[in-house]
């Protein structure tokens, strides 16, 4: 697996390194102290991101965003990640983030328990899992992924592990998973031979680095289900989650302010509510038990 941590941390210049540097100090700090610490402190709600990239490319991406929504809202928002998706489930299963943006799945377990609420989800958009393989690749159907080795980001990662692998299941496909900690990874094991496929969302393939989705094709897509979610803590109060859902939808009113998303691939975000993601429990998942 060298050569996929070789190329995910790549060498920024010293200002990038700063900046990085900075906000892991702060997402460390503050992800370990429990939501609803800023009501009396005065300090930043802390805004977890599920890991499905490098945490310096997450950093890249959302930076601009959270500066946008701070700037609409005022409020205080700081970045927060996590090495991997099992312990970014940890971390929400604790409580640990004030806002969370959070996968379908993360979403229908973390609402019963610490008891995240919906703020908004992106605009016009249903998630699919894919199945991505090296171009060139002799695999033309599901089938020929039999007794081969699938890297997938995580077991609970919904689109890219679930959704694929039940695709897999039922077309009696055997094979085993390989859960290696992100879809970057994911797409650089597959474009260096290293797995025969891999799982995904077509979102991360568009902005994954360069030399894995240059070398990949989508095998097979899944049907659509309502995407990631924005959810806050039960400790966020109703008027700071009223100025972060308006904040949200704003960012979709101006070409000048969609600018921010252009990195996300998201076109805007919408007002949502629980009961969005009925169509995910209907599927009755139970890989994370709520406590």
């Amino acid at each position: 697996m060298g050569s996929i941590v070789g190329r995910l941390f790549y060498r920024p210049n010293q200002s990038v390194r700063m900046l990085i540097g900075c906000f892991f100090m702060l997402s460390t700090m503050h992800a370990h102290a429990h939501a609803g610490a800023h009501d009396e402190s005065g300090q930043p709600l802390v805004f977890g991101i599920v890991p499905q990239q490098s945490s310096a490319k997450l950093i890249r991406d959302w930076s601009p965003v959270m500066k946008a929504i701070s700037t609409l809202s005022g409020l205080k928002i700081r970045f927060a990640t996590a090495p991997n998706i099992p312990e970014f489930e940890k971390r929400l299963s604790e409580g640990k983030y004030d806002i969370a943006y959070m996968n379908p799945y993360h979403f229908t377990v973390f609402n019963q328990t610490p008891g995240y609420k919906a703020v908004a989800h992106a605009k016009d958009k249903r998630i699919k899992g894919i199945l991505v393989v090296r171009k060139g690749s002799p695999v033309k159907t599901l089938e020929d992924l039999a007794g081969k080795d699938l890297a997938f980001p995580a077991p609970a990662a919904f689109a890219a592990t679930l959704l694929t692998q039940a695709a897999l299941k039922s077309n009696g496909v055997h094979f085993n998973p390989k859960y290696v900690g992100s879809h970057d990874s994911a797409y650089l094991g597959v474009a260096d031979g290293l797995y025969e496929a891999g799982g995904g969302i077509i979102r991360t393939l568009g902005a994954a680095p360069p030399n894995a989705k240059d070398n990949l094709r989508v095998l097979y897509t899944t049907e659509g289900f309502t995407p990631h979610a924005i959810a806050t803590h039960p400790n966020v109060t109703e008027d700071e989650r009223r100025r972060l859902q308006e904040a949200l939808v704003a960012l979709s009113d101006t070409p000048e302010k969609q600018q921010v998303l252009k990195a996300l691939n998201i076109k805007g975000f919408q007002s949502a509510t629980d009961e969005d993601w009925d169509d995910v429990r209907a599927l009755s998942i139970s890989v994370i038990k709520a406590d």
